[in-house]
This record gives C-alpha cells, structure tokens and sequence, in this order.
C-alpha cells in the first residue's frame, strides 16, 4: 500500500510503499482510509516534541485518525491502531463513530480532534452551565473556532476572545464571540480592559490554548485584593506560546481560581468513552446540518512532504485525502 511514513523522529513523512497492515486482535477491523487530518498533535508527534511521543526505532505511518471505509463499505471515522495517512490501517471496534451520508470525508476527519480539544474542556473540565460567560484565549485557530460555537451550542450567554489580528477577531463575532480583546495592546491596556469585562460580566469559563505570556496576564488581571472574589475555571488546553508561565502565589491565594489542564492522560476512560458515543456523533449531526463550522485545506497523500511543510492559513486545517 501507499503511505506517509517517517525513519525517525525529526523527519518529514515520505509518500512511499508500506506492508499492509494485519488484524491480529478481535477488536481490530481493517479500515481502507480517505481522510485524515494533520493536526499539530500530529507534527509534535512526528517530530518528537509531544509528551506522548515514543521514539521511532522503526519506519512507521504517520496519522493519529481519519475516516474511511469498513469492509462492510460502512463510513465511519476512527482512531488509528496502526497510522492513519495510508491507504489501509487498523482501528479498534470501540474507537470508531458512523459518519452522516451528507457529511464529507474532510469535514468529518477535522472536527473530532478541534471537538476534542474543546468539548472536553467545557462539559469535564469546567463543567459548563447554561448562562456562563466563557473566554477563550487564543480563538483564531481551529480548535478556538470549535470552542466559540460549543461554548454557544452548551448554553455560553457570552463567549469572549483573544488574538493577535483585530480582523480575524473580527471575523470570530460570525461564529457567535461577543467580544474580543487583542494580545498585541500594551500589556497594561490589555489588563484594564480584561478587568473592566470581568466587572461587568464575571468570567467563568476560560479556555486557554496559548499558554505563555497571555496567560501570565490573564493572571495577573484575576488577582484580587482580599475581597470576595468570583470563582472562575481556568482550563489549560495548549501552549502554542510557550509551555511555561511565571505564577505568583498571590494570585492563587487572592481569587476563588480552579486551575487545570485538558487533554490525553487527564481524561478518565468514562470521559473518552462518552466522545466516542454521545459527543461526536451529536457535533457530526450539527456539522452535516450546517450548525458547526470548520475549514478545512485538503492535499493529495502522494504530496504529504509538501504538505507537512506548507503555511495553512488560520483557522483551517490541513487534511490529506487517500
């Protein structure tokens, strides 16, 4: 078979022959791929970066998921037993969602990852409830895009958004964000107006995919003065600038703050359980049915090289079709 496959970590997928994959477990069935989404889960992988990345003593196929076809000609999208940029893979019985007739290939490889790094955030992590106020810092991106219409979709009365470009942030009131504040403002205006926002429509909610700097800021706008203070759920989801924060423990002692994190080894098994069965099925049914929006970009396996390389505009994602 074709595939998009690595030597070592570090290198770029190469479009090349593969052994096909061999079912050897009863819950394994083989899947012939159409689509699978590169996420940047994917090229940390790849490259060694993630936490969750193994060293590769091995050629192995790159792709965490995708959807494809069962040998029954059932549509369905799954996680990858064995890599998923291929035109065969294996996937587990209990890891796989049936995909609407009217839902493409594209569309329904590059939600569930965006749904994941969102839905999971909302519903175990901050437990949402109707009539909160949620801020996502760092929306532009996919997965922040997601998180405006389930924060909307789970009962958000207000969802509030940060970024560096106003006309993207602009762009985001379309999806249901009802205001936005800019990153790149000097630090102090920023913290007045995240302060002012926060004294007139308590923040519950916040969903932090930047990590780094804004997170000090947003921080530092929470710390109280010994009075009472609001509680607000902050729910750390990615570090797309920088891993590391300085924290005062002023800040942990002056405000009612739950601090968490969101992602693989933080979910429980009944957690993933329920986004196989109830969550992605309920987001696939909203994106068949135009509720849920997500862009997608889609290249050819044959030129997964170039594709790995190549500058996706924000929001979109990359997804390479089989």
């Amino acid at each position: 078979m074709k595939a998009a496959v690595i030597y070592k970590n570090g290198e770029l997928p190469q479009y090349t022959d593969f052994p096909n994959p061999i079912v050897e477990n009863e819950n394994h069935v083989l899947m012939t791929v159409k689509a699978s989404a590169v996420k940047n889960l994917d090229k940390n992988i790849v490259s060694g970066k993630h936490y969750s990345a193994e060293d590769t003593a091995t050629a192995k196929v790159v792709g965490g998921d995708g959807v494809g076809l069962l040998e029954d000609g059932t549509r369905v999208y799954a996680l990858g037993v064995t890599g998923m940029i291929a035109e065969k893979a294996i996937v587990d019985k209990n890891k796989m969602v049936k995909v609407p007739e009217n839902l493409d290939d594209c569309t329904a490889s590059a939600l569930p990852n965006a749904v994941a790094g969102s839905a999971m955030a909302l519903r175990f992590r901050a437990n949402i409830q109707k009539g909160e106020t949620v801020l996502i810092n760092g929306a532009t991106g996919v997965t922040g895009k997601i998180a405006i219409q389930l924060a909307k979709h789970y009962g958000a009365k207000r969802v509030i958004v940060t970024g560096r470009n106003e006309e993207t942030l602009k762009a985001l009131l379309k999806l249901g964000a009802d205001e936005y504040l800019i990153l790149t403002q000097p630090d102090e205006d920023f913290i007045k107006q995240f302060k002012t926002i926060h004294a007139n429509t308590p923040i519950d909610i916040i969903i932090d995919y930047l990590w780094g700097r804004s997170a000090e800021l947003i921080l530092k706008s929470l710390k109280g003065n010994g009075a009472f203070t609001h509680r607000t759920r902050y729910i750390s989801v990615g570090s797309l600038a920088g891993d590391t924060i300085q924290l005062s423990a002023e800040i942990l002692r002056s405000v009612d703050l739950q601090l968490s994190g969101s992602g693989f080894g933080s979910w429980t098994k009944d957690e993933m359980k329920q986004l196989i069965t109830e969550i992605l099925p309920d987001m696939f049914a909203l994106a068949a049915s135009k509720k849920l929006i997500i862009e997608t970009v889609s290249i050819a396996i044959k030129d997964v090289e170039k594709a790995w390389e190549m500058n996706i505009p924000d929001g979109k994602r990359l997804v390479i079709t089989i």
